[in-house]
């Protein structure tokens, strides 16, 4: 067989990216577009007293402004499914109820864009507003999760180490290159739109609840994402709203958030306390850990995260108790961003470790690795694999983590404070039900199709590499499809269960499709292979040919043609066992050496690298996009990124790219990442483990041990800012 799995190859889509032919979701020409801008709520809580639509319908060009007086009343059915948080979604444009700043509250429908702008800032509402109740501290709570094993109390007491710390963050938001955007377009009763949508079932599934029509009546369309991480899992308010526009003017309408409402339209990483206390032995072996954390949620709808599984596995702990409760405030519901959950859950744990081993004199490293199970405390399931030791072991050589000087503030440069620290990470390989579709031409070329999106990880291309490699094909005579509703269904493109999921359906259609072209070529009496057994044919160069007689075959062009058929069609499948035998991670070790200005306080990082246990890898150059670019993430999340609120009326103060800081190219330093060889043929058919959210999970706490190391001041909040350290 070809070998295309495994190489570092660019993207099959790159050249319509940087040319800018990838039509993105505002990009799609529809005949006889118009264009909605929405009208966003001042307050942050209360009801709407009164709308003067007036001024802006006298405006030349508008053709409509609804809003919740006007508005057709929706069915709004009942859909549930895993991504959508329990409670009831906002009902947009339905009532007179504000639940939070930014709430859609309108909607201008124009022929030009520049005229549905204008008109938006025309309508005039008013309000019975309340103040916003928008702190974690005090608000009541929705009912908590709850896990414990052992006696963490008792184990506790009886410590002869004994920390508590409490842990926060500030609320993130995802930020990426496209704003979210929706063209929605009425034939009859069926709906087709175009949707910036890491899932396009639920996107389905959602509109089809929303307008009570069959899910076969909607059609969703996405074949390229200008970045997610998280954010386009669920179908948010603008979307509704676009539908709706569209069927009042029976006109296709086009809706796109600007950059301030993308901070109130969709969701975001929320802030979160995470308290943590330990106990254990002067050898630094843990015997108890309790967690007690708090985030934000909408009152509407209660949003929960992954947040406990890596504090009752990451270590070998015999006592743990566990409760995270979520907190309904007048926020919008937050969502998942990039390593959901275990990021915030190992930026608690990370530097709770780094603190006990500066407590106990232990190094770091060390410390962790007397904490190592043997098999996951949590499920007693044996690991398919567990590599963190290597993980460790090869980061620590080649981040030459032996020259460290283990006492804080040891090591200057100038006026700089040089720190190094580290931290371990997972996250569980998350696998879906996966359908894909291949059919091989008697031109000998192959089409692949799955309905799957691509937010950056490089689907179309590792896609590709899985089918040519089945096949026997070039890259270049492969093509794969996604981003279409009409395509076989794929779980949503996020939690890492991509590769995992729709990887081994394409390798299970193609697989098919490569034994049926075998069976007609063996079984054919005009075929040189005629007689050979099935399991001596090998495809290779576009063609089939005897493993040990590279002389005797013919190419699949060859074979259809002398058939007279044009083609032949499978539909490959995967699913996931429904009894694991295995408790499946992938797992991180992130190294980071900061320095900190001394008398400033201005924290840089200088050098980062990651070492990764994620099974097989496709592709590295799509690797590294991932591992990289999670590590520039962290960096953000650690050192930069904060939501200010003004809390009088729940207005988010830097919702621009001016005032929410991420990082940009002179933040980021020399960075690396090393994949352990191998894979886990456990986990899934093709051995992946997933890759796109553990590459973030380490990171801060990292980089915020790095700090500690290098001034020895424990700031416990990110943003870690130079106002904390001076």
């Amino acid at each position: 067989m070809n070998q295309a799995v495994g190489a570092p190859l660019s993207r099959v889509d790159g050249k319509l990216k940087v040319t800018g032919q990838a039509p993105y979701a505002a990009d799609h020409h529809v005949d006889g577009v118009a264009h909605g801008v929405i009208v966003s709520s001042t307050v942050g809580a209360g009801r709407i007293t009164g709308v003067d639509t007036g001024s802006a319908l006298a405006q030349p060009g508008v053709l409509s402004v609804i809003t919740h007086d006007n508005a057709p009343r929706l069915p709004y059915r009942p859909y549930r499914n895993f991504l959508v948080p329990p409670g009831e979604r906002l009902h947009v444009l339905q009532d007179d109820q504000v639940h939070f700043f930014g709430q859609p509250v309108a909607v201008v429908v124009a022929e030009t864009l520049e005229a549905a702008q204008h008109a938006a800032s025309l309508v005039d509402v008013a309000y019975d507003g309340r103040p916003p109740t928008l702190d974690l501290t005090g608000a009541p709570t929705n009912e908590p999760f709850s896990y414990a094993r052992g006696d963490a109390g008792g184990a506790l007491g009886s410590a002869a180490v004994r920390l508590e710390m409490t842990y926060r963050a500030a609320r993130n938001h995802h930020n990426a290159l496209e704003p979210h955007a929706t063209i929605a377009l009425w034939d009859g009763d069926r709906l087709t739109v175009w949707d910036k949508t890491q899932y396009l079932v639920g996107a389905q599934g959602e509109l089809a609840a929303v307008f009570d029509i069959p899910v076969e009546a909607v059609r969703v369309i996405c074949p390229f994402i200008g970045g997610a991480f998280g954010n386009g899992l669920r179908c948010w308010p603008h979307t509704v709203v676009a539908a709706l526009a569209a069927r009042v003017t029976k006109r296709p309408v086009k809706v796109v958030l600007t950059r301030r409402q993308l901070y109130f339209g969709v969701g975001y990483r929320p802030t979160y306390e995470y308290s943590v206390r330990l106990g254990g032995d002067r050898q630094g072996r843990l015997s108890a850990m309790t967690h007690d954390a708090r985030f934000e949620t909408s009152r509407y709808e209660r949003h929960g995260e992954g947040i406990q599984a890596l504090g009752q596995m990451l270590y070998e702990t015999p006592n743990v108790s566990q409760t995270f409760r979520n907190v309904p405030l007048d926020v919008s519901t937050p969502t998942w961003m990039r390593g959901p959950g275990y990021s915030t859950a190992a930026y608690a744990i990370e530097s709770a470790l780094d603190e006990l081993a500066h407590e106990l004199g232990v190094d770091p490293i060390e410390l962790r690795l007397r904490n190592e199970p043997d098999d996951d405390p949590a499920s007693g399931l044996p690991f398919s694999t567990r590599r963190l030791r290597e993980c460790l072991a090869i980061g620590a050589r080649e981040f030459g983590w032996h020259k460290r000087k283990p006492e804080p503030r040891s090591t200057v440069d100038g006026d700089r404070l040089i720190g190094i620290g580290m931290a371990a990470g997972a996250y569980h390989t998350l696998r879906g039900a996966a359908r894909a579709y291949a059919r091989l031409t008697a031109e000998g070329a192959a089409l692949v199709q799955a309905g799957a999106s691509d937010m950056g990880p490089g689907t179309y291309t590792s896609m590709t590499q899985i089918a040519a490699d089945a096949l026997g094909l070039t890259m270049s005579t492969v093509r794969f499809e996604l981003g279409d509703s009409t395509m076989p269904q794929v779980p949503p493109h996020g939690g890492s269960q991509t590769m995992a999921s729709v990887g081994s359906a394409v390798q299970n259609a193609c697989d098919q499709l490569r034994q049926q072209a075998i069976t007609l070529a063996v079984t054919d009496e005009r075929s040189p292979l005629h007689g050979v057994k099935a399991e001596d044919v090998i495809v290779r160069d576009g063609g089939m040919r005897v493993k040990n007689d590279p002389t005797r075959g013919e190419t699949y062009r060859q074979l259809l043609t002398r058939l007279n058929r044009t083609h032949l069609e499978v539909i490959g499948s995967y699913a996931p066992p429904q009894q694991p035998r295995f408790s499946t991670y992938a797992y991180a070790a992130t190294f980071a050496e900061v320095a900190v200005d001394a008398r400033l306080g201005v924290v840089r990082v200088r050098r980062m690298l990651g070492v990764y246990d994620a099974g097989r890898i496709v592709n590295p150059k799509l690797a590294d996009s991932q591992a990289l670019g999670a590590m520039v993430g962290g960096i953000g999340m650690t050192l930069l990124e904060h939501t200010v609120t003004d809390r009088r009326d729940g207005r988010i103060v830097n919702a621009n790219f001016a005032d929410y800081l991420v990082p940009v190219n002179a933040d980021v330093p020399d960075l690396r990442a090393i994949y352990l060889e191998g894979n886990d043929p456990d986990a899934d058919p093709i051995g992946v483990k997933g890759l796109g959210e553990v590459v973030m999970v380490g990171v801060a706490p990292a980089i915020a041990n790095a700090v500690f190391h290098a001034t020895g001041r424990r700031v416990r909040e990110l943003p870690i800012t130079a106002e904390a350290l001076l």
